[in-house]
């Protein structure tokens, strides 16, 4: 049965390939550890206390963190709340399980300073290479995509004619994000080098001179060490960029709703993130700056 729910949550839910993959990793691994098969034949046979058990085992033995538990517990209730559908079982054994409370860490971003020393050298971009990696770097900035949806982006889905950009989110959700001047400039800068189209919009070129989709891992690579050169953080990945470009438009007037809009958030307490960061600034420059604000004033 888990082949059947992860090609549903495949096909009809529209989980994305790493999500699939996850849920897949972690009902096979409760399986392991009960030593029942998540079939139609055994599936009636697992408890609430093998979840249980299960979930301290995460805990205590595995050391995995509160959020990775959650997460694995939410698989297992998905599979259930299936199986129901399918009338493999007559009741979820998940449905009574709490998972442990995770911190919710606030959101790291770069500062303008950095940002400004990473976009720096677009001046002395040269050759195709560093001309799509200024882009990355600046499309990551001025949109907040994902990387996935960055990697994913083909080229008719980029319009400077119009100056949008037509996102492919989760869920295979479509969104519009605007873009300006500048960016486009950029954009045709690197289309003139990459030259003609092989369908995505970022490529990669080998060096027996095939070109490629550019891949995740890549652009990973790509955005780790040119940020690595410009800023103090530990972490520095592609998801810094859409932290840093909801945290500057929030900062410069832009409401949640929009910003909710523009980074694909199903709910908007996803977004709303970004506002506890945001008034965490406040407070540092308040308490810095203004003359009542010590301790012992």
């Amino acid at each position: 049965m888990i082949d059947a729910f992860c090609e549903y949550i495949a096909v009809e839910k529209k989980y994305s390939p790493l999500t699939v993959r996850a849920y897949a990793d972690a009902l096979n691994d409760f399986c392991v550890f009960s030593g029942k098969e998540l079939s139609r034949e055994q599936i009636g046979e697992v408890t609430e206390e093998d979840v249980r058990e299960w979930m301290m085992y995460l805990i205590d033995e595995k050391k995995n963190a509160p959020r990775s538990v959650q997460q694995k517990l939410t698989a297992l209730h998905s599979f259930y709340k299936f199986a129901l559908r399918q009338q493999a079982v007559d009741k979820d054994v998940t449905r009574r399980i709490r998972p442990p409370k995770a911190d919710k860490p606030l959101p790291v971003f770069f500062r303008p300073t950095e940002m400004a020393a990473a976009t720096q050298y677009e001046k002395d971009a040269d050759t195709p290479e560093s001309i799509r990696d200024c882009l990355i770097i600046e499309m990551l900035f001025q949109t907040g995509m994902r990387r996935a949806e960055l990697v994913g982006l083909q080229d008719k889905d980029v319009d400077t004619q119009e100056k949008q950009i037509r996102v492919l989110g989760k869920r295979r959700k479509e969104r519009l994000i605007p873009i300006g001047d500048n960016l486009c400039r950029q954009i045709e800068d690197y289309r003139r080098e990459r030259g003609a189209s092989i369908g995505t919009f970022f490529v990669d070129w080998k060096k027996n001179g095939e070109v490629k989709p550019l891949d995740r891992d890549k652009l990973y690579r790509i955005v780790t060490k040119r940020m690595g050169e410009v800023t103090s953080l530990k972490k520095h990945s592609p998801h810094v960029f859409r932290h840093t470009f909801a945290t500057e438009m929030l900062n410069n007037g832009a409401d949640i709703r929009t910003i909710q809009t523009l980074l694909g958030h199903a709910s908007l307490a996803a977004t709303e993130v970004y506002s506890h960061t945001t008034f965490e600034q406040l407070q540092k420059a308040y308490k810095q700056a203004h003359p009542r604000a010590g301790k012992n004033q």
